[in-house]
């Protein structure tokens, strides 16, 4: 993947999306950012970054559900990383359809247009939620495939449209499985950024949910340079590649560490709103990553421990932690 190529980023305005658009940028790579339309003119996490890098970006408005848009978007591209995606578990148990529309539709237009326009390289994202509680450890690309949520399913559904393009056209497409990424710009609705700002906004009671899960945890600039790896990478076409960090932390070991290193004196304390119903819940994730570092030279560059302090550093500038309602429960 060459610089002077055109790189098209879906869900550009989302959380990973923006640190993946501000690094292709930093690397020297001509970027298109696919952003959600909307009557505010708001380019999401963007316009939060350096004018020298949204600068060098071009915004495209639009709605991944629409192909007319997606396709007006794609002409002129070479390469696409498609993020876009409803991603809250939550919020799939009561809105199945739109997670339908948005993840697999918009997925299948990313794919059409991509065929049509002879794209050379076409990533799509999956989500290490696609598993399902671990039938064995550590999860590798051939675990099978459990729909424990709306939002799982319809993930397992994208994967399967974007596998069967390579097959029938030859699409040189790529499924690409980060697990549980965090970081700075996460949204409220992760566990870990609900858990910082509520200690940060001084809360002394922390409400969560199920602490028993256990998390593969991956910090967000490891997971977009694992993005960019792949997409450089030939021998990935046709593949599904996870991006994880081989280990697993349970939600609970999580909050105390954050509470140690924040404030000792808070206390977790059981809010049942954020409790999965118990069929639904996914109670281990612990990824495999012997794939893509055995055929690229990708590895994780930042500790546990230097990832939580970063994502905390981030989240204590009052101009960052303004924007989570902390005392609310995001779905």
């Amino acid at each position: 993947m060459t610089e002077n190529k055109k790189i098209l980023v879906t869900g550009a305005d989302g959380f990973i999306g923006s640190h993946l658009v501000e690094e292709l940028v930093l690397k020297g790579y001509t970027v298109k950012a696919f952003c959600y339309y909307n009557s505010f003119n708001s380019w999401g996490w963007l316009d939060t970054l350096p004018k020298e890098i949204v600068g060098n970006v071009e915004i495209f408005s639009g709605d991944i559900r629409d192909p007319n848009g997606v396709r007006t978007a794609m002409k002129d591209v070479s390469v696409v990383y498609h993020l876009a995606a409803l991603i809250a578990i939550p919020f799939s148990y009561h809105s199945p359809d739109s997670y339908v529309d948005t993840n697999v539709k918009g997925t299948l237009n990313i794919l059409q247009a991509a065929r049509d326009f002879n794209i050379e390289r076409v990533l799509v994202t999956s989500t290490s939620e696609v598993y399902g509680t671990a039938q064995y450890i550590p999860i590798d690309e051939k675990h099978p495939k459990q729909g424990q949520s709306p939002y799982s399913a319809s993930k397992i559904g994208a994967d399967a449209i974007a596998d069967s393009f390579y097959r029938s056209f030859d699409l040189p497409v790529t499924i690409v499985r980060p697990f549980n990424t965090f970081g700075p710009r996460q949204s409220a609705r992760a566990f870990i950024p609900t858990i910082i700002a509520q200690l940060l906004n001084g809360a002394h009671e922390i409400k969560l949910g199920d602490l028993t899960p256990t998390r593969d945890l991956l910090y967000v600039k490891d997971t977009v340079e694992g993005f960019i790896t792949i997409a450089n990478t030939k021998t990935f076409i046709g593949e599904e590649v996870n991006i994880a960090t081989n280990s697993e932390i349970s939600i609970g070991d999580v909050a105390h560490q954050l509470i140690k290193m924040i404030n000792p004196k808070a206390r977790i304390v059981l809010d049942e709103n954020r409790l999965r119903p118990a069929k639904s819940e996914v109670f281990r994730l612990y990824g495999a990553n012997k794939k893509l570092v055995t055929h690229s030279n990708w590895k994780p560059h930042y500790t546990f421990n230097q990832a939580l302090q970063e994502t905390i550093n981030w989240f204590s500038k009052k101009e960052n932690l303004k924007g989570y309602k902390s005392s609310i429960y995001n779905v």
